[in-house]
C-alpha cells in the first residue's frame, strides 16, 4: 500500500486508507446539506430572537418552542457542518474527541425529542384542563422543565456512550477512523418508542377533547371572550400537532429500520438519506411557525427591518 493512500503514513501497520473521493450523487447531497445548514441556522435564529426579545411572547408554550429552536439551531451550527466536513476525511482529532463528536448530536437530538414530549404535555393540560392551566403551567415551571429536559438528554448521552468514554477507540479498527458502538435497543426504546407512545396517547386525548369542545362552542351562548379563548387554544393545539406529526415523519424512518431488526449500513445511501431527513426537521419547524403563527411573521418583519433595535421595541404588540 502506498504511503500517499494512508491517513497516517508513519503508522504503516495500523493506519486507515484515505477515503475515496465521493461520487457526484454524494457531492450533490452535501451541497444540499450545506444550504440546508444555512437556512436552518437563519430561521431558528429568527425564532430565538423573536421569543427572547418581545415581552408579549414570553409565555410557557413559547418557552418550549424556544427550547426546540435552540436544539434546531445547534443542529444547523454544530451537527450539519461536521457531517459535511468530516464524513469523507480521515479522523485526526483522536479517539476521545471521536466519542465527543457523537455525544453532541445524540444530546441535541434527545433534547428535541424531550421538547416534543413537553409540547404534547402542555397542549394536553391546556385543552383537557383549561381552568387550571394558568396555575399549573407557569413560566417558571416551563423553564424548569426545559432545564430538566436538557440535563436528562446530556445524562442519557453520557450513559449511552459510557463504555466508549471509558475506553475511547475500543471499536476502532485503524488510525484515522471514527467509530463507536452503542446499544441500539436501548436507544430505540428511550429515544423513540417511549416518547412516541407518550406523544400519541396525549394527542389522541387532546383530539377527542378538542372535537367535543368545538361542538360545544357552536351551541354556546356565553360571553364571546370565552369562545375566542377556546378557539385560540384549539388552533394552537392543531398547529403544535402539525409540528409533532412532521417530527414523527422525519424521525420514524431511521428508528423503524432499527425496529424491524435490519442493520443500517453506515455510509450507505439509505443511511445518509435517513440522517438527512432527521436534520431536515430542524429546518421545517420554523417554516411551520411562519405558516401558522401570525406573531412570528410580524416579529420576523420587525427584526429584519431593524425595528427591534429601537428603544422600547420589547413592548411592541405582536399578538
Amino acid at each position: 500500500m502506498k504511503e500517499a493512500e494512508l491517513c497516517f503514513p508513519q503508522f504503516l501497520n495500523d493506519s486507515c486508507r484515505i477515503p475515496e473521493t465521493p461520487n457526484f450523487s454524494f457531492w450533490c447531497l452535501y451541497i444540499v446539506l450545506f444550504f440546508l445548514c444555512l437556512v436552518t441556522t437563519a430561521l431558528n435564529m429568527l425564532v430565538i430572537l423573536s421569543i427572547s426579545h418581545f415581552r408579549q411572547l414570553h409565555t410557557p408554550t413559547n418557552i418550549l418552542l424556544l427550547s426546540l429552536a435552540v436544539s434546531d439551531l445547534l443542529v444547523g451550527i454544530l451537527v450539519m457542518p461536521f457531517e459535511i466536513i468530516l464524513k469523507e476525511t480521515c479522523w485526526i482529532l483522536g479517539d476521545f474527541m471521536c466519542v465527543l463528536y457523537f455525544l453532541v448530536p445524540i444530546t441535541i437530538i434527545s433534547s428535541s425529542v424531550g421538547n416534543m414530549v413537553l409540547i404534547s404535555i402542555d397542549r394536553y393540560v391546556a385543552i383537557c384542563d383549561p381552568l387550571h392551566y394558568p396555575r399549573k403551567v407557569t413560566l417558571r415551571r416551563a423553564s424548569l422543565c426545559v432545564s430538566v429536559s436538557w440535563g436528562s438528554a446530556a445524562l442519557y448521552s453520557v450513559i449511552l456512550l459510557h463504555e466508549n468514554l471509558m475506553e475511547p477507540g475500543r471499536y476502532i479498527s485503524c488510525r484515522g477512523e471514527c467509530f463507536i458502538n452503542i446499544s441500539g435497543t436501548v436507544d430505540l426504546v428511550v429515544s423513540f418508542i417511549v416518547p412516541i407512545w407518550v406523544i400519541v396517547v396525549l394527542y389522541v386525548r387532546v383530539f377527542v377533547v378538542a372535537v367535543s369542545q368545538a361542538r360545544a362552542v357552536k351551541h354556546q351562548t356565553k360571553r364571546l371572550k370565552t369562545v375566542k379563548a377556546k378557539k385560540s387554544e384549539m388552533k394552537a393545539a392543531i398547529t403544535l400537532g402539525i409540528l409533532v406529526v412532521v417530527f414523527l415523519l422525519c424521525y420514524s424512518p431511521y428508528y423503524c429500520v432499527s425496529l424491524s431488526g435490519h442493520e443500517i449500513l453506515i455510509g450507505s445511501y439509505s443511511e445518509v438519506f435517513m440522517i438527512f431527513l432527521m436534520y431536515f426537521n430542524s429546518c421545517l419547524n420554523p417554516v411551520i411557525y411562519a405558516l401558522f403563527y401570525p406573531w412570528f411573521r410580524k416579529a420576523m418583519r420587525l427584526i429584519l427591518t431593524g425595528q427591534m433595535l429601537r428603544p422600547g421595541s420589547r413592548e411592541v404588540r405582536v399578538l
